[in-house]
């Protein structure tokens, strides 16, 4: 899973590095489409952490075929769901984009993008929602070496259906789109191959299953969608913080950003592979092992992420010459690197809490410390560091705010997990009842 999400966020990167050489126009036309697909991939996540949670709780708990009709209804629903919400993003095109402050021309090069973009987020949902299937199961080979695939894929057929080649003319902005639909093409084309071998799906008893599980998965599935959107706000406001630091700290930002994403991909990683082991010890009634695994998977997150942060911090000059030219972006940057990159250990600990909450039964816990740690805790450390300190305070505030965040939500798992029932069945072992 790890390789796996290092590919996809390769698949974003290399997308903008070509549409880069169409021009500003292009690249602007696309940054435009990132705020409704984010929210699409919002949805899409909190869809796809229901399907993992519920399907591996009914397998823990030794209940097969009604993991076969979860299997089944959730396929159907999430793609369902995904296609309307295109078709209406679809319909309000103009005005969404001109709230966001698109001219005329700039809509008419994201018109001509944005059909085969929602396609593609169509067909990336379906996919995910296959991958939390095989997850659910217990199998996160196929998901990973299948983000590979995709990726490489879309990295091949991007130059070719944006630039064109010999006597064909490329598409342009949406060749990049039209590229990454056939590589979730390809995706869907393997992956129900290998589904077609298994017995994960029926057609029988879904009405019924549905009355009975639209509650628990809409609580699972609504806090979830909301913890997914959180981030993405969240960094909207942080950057209206960072540029009354200047265009250099806006770029340094950025890149810091990028950086983030990249040196947490073992976390990300794991709060997709997780989940399905938390569900099936949560249906179990396991709790001796849900225990275990807990601590195993936060000390691997703090000693890797710590052992990976101080080693950036050390290297932070170097680094910063590696990814910018401009020598006041360069300080700027290794100044964030210094203070962030450390404090990504405590962040590790709050996502693995958060991803843990919605697969051992509490989602709107994990919503809660999910927005805590952003608005409570993030946003106004950053605030503060920034007004008091420029660059340096709001670095170390954003440090502050990521190292609170991960103490509280070591507090919050050591508190729930000291309940009497869960105390209880974790001293009787495995054979205890939930």
């Amino acid at each position: 899973m790890t390789i796996g999400v290092l590919a996809l966020l390769g698949f974003q990167l290399v997308d903008s590095a070509f549409i880069a050489r169409l021009g500003t126009a292009p690249l602007a036309a696309q940054s435009f489409t990132f705020p409704l697909s984010f929210l699409i991939i919002g949805i899409q996540v909190g869809l796809g952490i229901a399907i993992a949670a519920l399907i591996s709780r009914a397998l823990g708990a030794g209940q097969e075929a009604r993991a076969r009709r979860l299997g089944s209804l959730v396929l159907l629903i999430g793609t369902a769901t995904i296609a309307l919400l295109a078709l209406l993003l679809w319909a309000v095109q103009a005005p969404v984009f001109g709230l966001l402050g698109a001219d005329a021309a700039t809509r008419e090069l994201i018109r001509g993008y944005w059909a085969p973009q929602l396609l593609s987020a169509w067909l990336g949902a379906g996919l995910y929602f296959g991958y939390s299937l095989f997850r659910a199961h217990g199998n996160t080979r196929l998901p990973g070496t299948l983000m590979v695939v995709t990726s490489l894929v879309n990295l091949v057929l991007d130059p070719l259906l944006i630039f064109g080649i010999g006597p064909w003319e490329g598409l342009g902005l949406p060749g990049a789109a039209w590229a990454t639909v056939a590589a979730f093409g390809v995706g869907l084309v393997v992956l129900g191959r290998h589904l077609r071998h298994t017995d994960w799906l029926c057609c029988e008893g879904l009405g019924q299953e549905m009355r009975e599980s639209a509650r628990p998965f809409a609580a699972i599935a609504g806090p979830a969608m909301l913890s997914q959107l959180m981030p993405p706000l969240a960094a909207m406001l942080a950057i209206t913080a960072v540029a009354g630091l200047g265009e250099a700290s806006v770029a340094a930002w950025g890149l810091a950003s990028r950086l983030e994403t990249l040196s947490l991909m073992v976390v990300l990683a794991m709060t997709m592979s997780l989940p399905p082991w938390l569900g099936r010890c949560y249906g179990a009634g396991d709790w001796g092992q849900v225990h275990r695994l807990l601590r195993l998977a936060l000390r691997v997150i703090v000693v890797w992420q710590l052992g990976l942060g101080l080693l950036m911090a050390l290297a932070a000059p170097w680094v910063a010459l590696a990814l910018s030219g401009n020598p006041e972006v360069r300080d700027d940057l290794a100044t964030l690197i210094r203070f962030l990159l450390p404090s990504y250990a405590a962040l590790g600990v709050c996502m693995i809490v958060v991803s843990a909450g919605n697969a051992l039964g509490w989602p709107l816990r994990a919503m809660l410390m999910s927005a805590a740690r952003l608005f409570l805790f993030y946003l106004p450390c950053l605030w503060l560091g920034a007004h008091l300190g420029g660059l340096p305070g709001l670095a170390a505030g954003a440090a502050a705010g990521n190292l609170l965040a991960g103490l509280a939500a070591w507090r919050v798992l050591r508190r729930i997990l000291a309940s009497p029932r869960r105390r209880a069945t974790r001293e009787a072992g495995p054979a205890a009842s939930p």
